[in-house]
């Protein structure tokens, strides 16, 4: 249809789209800049890139990225409103926020390249002036070219699914938190109680997003080579006794049961990676277990290591699943998680120097058990 109006360029068209984003986004989130940690505001900044390289191509992904990134270190990064880094880890989180940017950004543009390539060849065969067979046999040549395109390196495909599946796990605690945020913004009077609930609820769904975004910055430091544990003396009940405190509201309709002695030897590892990887086992039970049902966490002295176990009431693991589920990536019976959680707890258990296997539960479930070193003063890790 012809409307009399040349239609702007795509490149433009993503990158006009990819700045307003970035300017509405960054004047919702200026909203909460005190109340949340620099990972909420790093995840909604990376997908403005994306939506431009829908609309454009890599050069208009490239340009908003690089201007995510400026807002993303002007804006959210102590100290606020300022081009100045105090901390080493602040300039770590800048890089690795343009780094995702980009890769983000480049991979939607190849798919939508592709896209574009698909329709245009369409259109092409569509017009050519040839008899039914000839258009069935070049329609059949260029599904046949477009599906070798379509065969990426296996770390490209990796990349797309894990787009896909950020994307989705984004949409739950983005939609909580926008929704009682016009809320309070709202003329609806509320009670003190009633405020303070949905207070906690934004800061539980940015605690959500906080370890979406630490799990893809540790799969990014396992992906380098550079997932060093950093170990000290750590108090394993009480360390699983605080993870299973963050994860309330994924558990909160399931018993959860924690069997840990307080005299547990004292146990030699990075207590922020163990954390993650208890973190990460409890939110999997939580996906994979019946409401009402009960996630029990236990931990027992192994020789030099102690033993740590989460084990669930669900539907388990197949025997033919139980090596694959730990590879980045893997998804295993519908699951719609960014399938990188197991692979990041293989990857922190195997830097201290233990294992991490699956097996069944008693009485049906899934039973996750790693091992953890017991402390010595003059232990050093493996290389």
């Amino acid at each position: 249809m012809d409307s009399g109006r040349e239609l702007p360029h795509p490149r433009l068209a993503g990158m006009s789209v990819g700045a307003a984003l970035v300017a509405a986004s960054t004047a919702v989130l200026l909203i909460e800049r005190d109340r949340v940690t620099a990972a909420g505001p790093a995840l909604v900044l990376v997908l403005p890139g994306a939506v431009a390289a829908a609309l454009g191509d890599r050069i208009s992904a490239a340009v908003v990225a690089a201007g995510s990134t400026a807002v993303f270190g002007y804006f959210f990064l102590p100290p606020f409103d300022s081009w100045k880094i105090l901390e080493a880890a602040d300039f770590v989180a800048i890089i690795l926020f343009a780094i995702v940017a980009l890769i983000i950004g480049e991979l939607t543009a190849r798919e939508t390249e592709g896209r574009r390539t698909a329709e245009a060849r369409t259109d092409e065969l569509e017009e050519l002036p040839e008899s039914l067979a000839a258009a069935q046999a070049d329609r059949a040549r260029m599904i046949s070219e477009l599906d070798k395109m379509a065969d990426m390196t296996i770390v490209d495909h990796q990349r797309t699914a894990l787009l896909r599946s950020v994307s989705h796990d984004l949409r739950t605690p983005l939609a909580t938190i926008r929704a009682v945020a016009s809320d309070l913004r709202g003329d609806t009077p509320y009670d003190d109680q009633t405020r303070r609930d949905l207070i906690g609820l934004v800061g539980d769904e940015a605690e959500r997003l906080d370890r979406l975004v630490a799990n893809l910055l540790s799969m990014s430091r396992v992906e380098a080579g550079a997932f060093a544990p950093e170990c000290q003396a750590v108090d394993l009940p009480e360390l699983l006794a605080t993870s299973i405190k963050r994860v309330r509201r994924p558990l909160h309709d399931r018993r959860v049961e924690l069997d840990a002695s307080e005299d547990l030897p004292l146990v030699d590892v990075d207590y922020t990676q163990v954390d993650q990887v208890v973190t990460n086992l409890l939110e999997n039970a939580a996906r994979h277990s019946p409401p009402r049902s009960t996630v029990r966490v236990s931990a027992r002295p192994a020789g030099d290591f102690v033993q740590v176990a989460v084990e669930d009431s669900g539907t388990g693991v197949l025997p033919t699943e139980r090596t694959r589920v730990f590879e980045a990536f893997h998804h295993s019976g519908g699951s719609r998680s960014t399938g990188i959680g197991l692979a990041i707890c293989k990857a922190v258990v195997e830097a201290h120097g233990g294992t991490i296997r699956v097996a069944d539960a008693a009485g049906g479930g899934a039973r996750f058990m790693f091992t953890l070193p017991i402390h010595h003063a003059s232990r050093a890790l493996p290389t």
